[in-house]
């Protein structure tokens, strides 16, 4: 089928050709075309141009006249943990009246409190508590997704969260990625055998996963309190070893050397990086690996942003993701995410769009595919509400300003 979106008031994200992600200064520019025309033929960008050099000779099947509407890519979400069970509103109050989110870990909370409800959640069920924000996330403009596991913490726990991914990618549209991340945190019952647990994820659940490819990425939580370097990188390691590449949790509250060790092992992306030391943007120059901030956990939890003046400056590309989760993040909500990068980081309107969708799309793999308006890319798309510039995406922060959404050709919202 052909579709034909005629009069885009302007077509955000526009590459000729497929570049993988960009970086330092070129962050800011943006490309558009104004008063334009986009084809959609079987799930794909055809054609793309300005509205004076429409063919005449389309002949589509639909058309759709988008007057004072604006086009751009689908968000690429390269974080997230939305399958999991329940919820931790208790903790949200907890933080209310004084608690800290460590202490909350401390005492039975958090990642454990999560992994408690997710075991005594039966499979079936936990899909149908997972789909419901998938499709929300998609509704609110979102075309590719990350998930991880790491709320099970055993081993049947993380196999029902990595086949509840498997399921949700087979059943929805949107592409998912799956990441295993067994290595959240160390389970109660392992609290005096760290080593014990480790050796679990080695050798007991990645063979598994691997023979059952379920996961596409590894994952470790790098940071005091969960995986030491050292132990980060024998998991990353014996990960690689299964054909799974690295993405990890690094320098959400200390910079401990976890953003080293990552480069150190070509991983894919480095998350969160709440608090960077100069030495750790100078490791990130000139290296494959996209960071990745998450300024929606920095909102909730009131900790530090990342610096993305700093690390855009030094000529580092970045990506903006949700870390969506039930404990520091129950939002998926990446029109929230711009917004919060814009005011909080400083960041202007073209590198959060840019941070959103190619460099998103980058840090899951598939920037190929996905994150900008190229031929033969998925016709993943928003098209806006009328709205008076794109600058109003980011600014007018409380407002649905998203009309329809396109995943894969097919309108979906």
């Amino acid at each position: 089928m052909k579709t034909l979106i005629i009069n885009i008031k302007e077509l955000l994200q526009v590459r000729k050709s497929s570049i993988l992600k960009i970086s330092g200064a070129e962050m800011a520019i943006l490309p558009t075309i104004k008063n334009a025309y986009l084809v959609i033929q079987n799930g794909l960008i055809a054609d793309y141009g300005s509205m004076e050099n429409l063919p005449e000779d389309l002949n589509p099947e639909k058309c759709i006249d988008v007057d004072g509407k604006m086009v751009l890519p689908a968000w690429c979400d390269s974080h997230t943990h939305i399958v999991y069970a329940g919820n931790r509103e208790q903790e949200f109050v907890d933080r209310i009246n004084g608690l800290s989110y460590e202490e909350i870990a401390n005492r039975g909370g958090g990642i454990l409190n999560s992994a408690q409800k997710l075991n005594e959640t039966n499979e079936e069920e936990l899909y149908n508590q997972s789909k419901v924000r998938l499709e929300e996330i998609m509704r609110l403009g979102t075309g590719a997704v990350e998930i991880k596991s790491g709320y099970g913490l055993t081993l049947e726990g993380e196999l029902k969260i990595l086949r509840v991914i498997k399921k949700l990618s087979k059943d929805y549209s949107i592409t998912i990625k799956a990441t295993f991340l067994g290595a959240h945190a160390i389970p109660q019952e392992f609290k005096e055998n760290r080593k014990g647990y480790i050796d679990l994820i080695i050798d007991k659940m990645l063979p598994e996963i691997a023979k059952n490819k379920l996961a596409q990425f590894i994952d470790v939580f790098c940071e005091t309190g969960y995986f030491t370097v050292l132990e980060t990188e024998q998991i990353m390691k014996a990960g690689i070893q299964f054909g799974l590449k690295p993405k990890i949790h690094v320098n959400q509250f200390n910079s401990i050397g976890g953003i080293q060790a990552g480069i150190k092992h070509n991983a894919l992306s480095v998350d969160h990086l709440e608090v960077m030391k100069p030495e750790d943007i100078e490791a990130l120059k000139n290296t494959e690996t996209m960071p990745v901030a998450l300024p929606s956990c920095s909102y909730f939890l009131e900790i530090p942003y990342t610096p993305a003046r700093e690390m855009m400056s030094a000529g580092l590309p970045l990506a903006l993701a949700t870390d969506f989760n039930p404990g520091s993040t129950p939002s998926g909500n990446m029109n929230f995410v711009i917004s919060t990068a814009c005011i909080k980081m400083k960041m202007t309107p073209e590198e959060v769009i840019n941070a959103a969708t190619i460099n998103g799309a980058y840090a899951m793999g598939i920037s190929e595919t996905h994150g900008s308006i190229t031929i033969g890319k998925k016709a993943n798309l928003i098209i806006t509400k009328p709205i008076s510039s794109y600058y109003q995406l980011p600014y007018a922060f409380g407002s649905n300003l998203i009309d329809t959404v396109f995943i894969e050709g097919e309108v979906i919202a």
